[in-house]
């Protein structure tokens, strides 16, 4: 009778360790196979694509120093060695706030026009247990207009004048942006970039306070290292046509060149102005005339 006890205790012990075991296994093999998020990863190689923002951002505690130039057009022929006897610059900080939110500070010899933006980061292009074919970033930014006021009085009618009064307010100019991206394969991602422009004071009445724009972006990825990139700016209410200035759309092309800490970007554009502000809606240098700009930008990244 012990003997059959012993067997039948011996069995119970080895049942049960055998589901315990079996329970430990199947716990394990659950949580290998958890569904995980893979998120899309560089859409674009720096924060712009070329003129315009990406929905690229600094990772959080990542400073961006960035160095720009745009030289004279190439329809400057030789006498201006093709436009590089001129050139504006800019110089601007960006950092990671978190990981989500960036923000920026700039200095431009353009109209010396002083800037500062803030980027968020929405949503993020995701697959697996969370499905996100795109990647969406809000960008507000202001820019302020450093160049001296003119003092000369307003000529109201041939032998009337008034005092020119300016207010700082007439300096400033803001911007709101969506940044809809999607990366489609390791070598191609396309952007739009829905704008609003507002500017506080415009030269004439036939010039617009507030400019809606659309822009296209886009990056090919010719080796690890080195792509190709397209921007174009199509606005839609642009200013009308006075005197014998006339406005044309931004176009730019360029790549984008990565060796280790650094980014350079090298394009051409007809748009001299490095910021939303002006490149947007004041390009007036028209491709076909040869009012093409030659560009650089240089990012150089630190981690604080």
């Amino acid at each position: 009778m012990k003997k059959i006890f012993g067997l039948f205790l011996g069995l119970s012990l080895i049942l049960i360790s055998g589901n315990l075991f079996s329970q430990d296994l199947d716990a394990l093999l659950n949580a290998q196979t958890k569904p995980t998020i893979n998120y899309a990863t560089a859409t674009f190689k720096a924060s712009r694509i070329i003129n315009g923002h990406s929905v690229q951002q600094m990772k959080k505690k990542q400073l961006d120093f960035r160095i720009s130039h745009r030289f004279g057009t190439l329809n400057e022929g030789g006498y201006g060695l093709w436009g590089l006897d001129h050139s504006n610059i800019h110089f601007s900080l960006e950092y990671g706030v978190t990981d989500w939110l960036m923000v920026g500070l700039g200095r431009g010899s353009n109209h010396k026009i002083y800037d500062s933006f803030a980027k968020f980061k929405l949503l993020r292009q995701s697959t697996g247990a969370k499905e996100m074919p795109v990647s969406l970033s809000f960008l507000t930014s202001v820019e302020a207009v450093s160049e001296h006021f003119p003092t000369t009085p307003i000529q109201l009618t041939p032998t009337t004048t008034t005092p020119r009064i300016n207010y700082f307010s007439s300096r400033l100019t803001y911007v709101s942006q969506l940044l809809v991206a999607r990366k489609f394969n390791n070598k191609f991602s396309f952007q739009l970039t829905p704008t609003y422009i507002h500017r506080n004071f415009v030269p004439t009445e036939l010039d617009q306070n507030d400019i809606i724009a659309m822009g296209a972006g886009a990056r090919y990825k010719l080796t690890k290292r080195l792509s190709i990139n397209a921007e174009y700016y199509y606005t839609v209410n642009p200013n009308a046509k006075y005197l014998d200035t006339r406005y044309y759309n931004s176009a730019s092309i360029g790549i984008d060149l990565e060796t280790g800490g650094h980014v350079f970007q090298i394009m051409l554009t007809n748009s001299q102005g490095m910021r939303e502000g002006t490149f947007i809606p004041q390009t007036t240098d028209n491709w076909l005339d040869g009012g093409i700009h030659l560009g650089f930008n240089i990012s150089r990244v630190f981690a604080l």
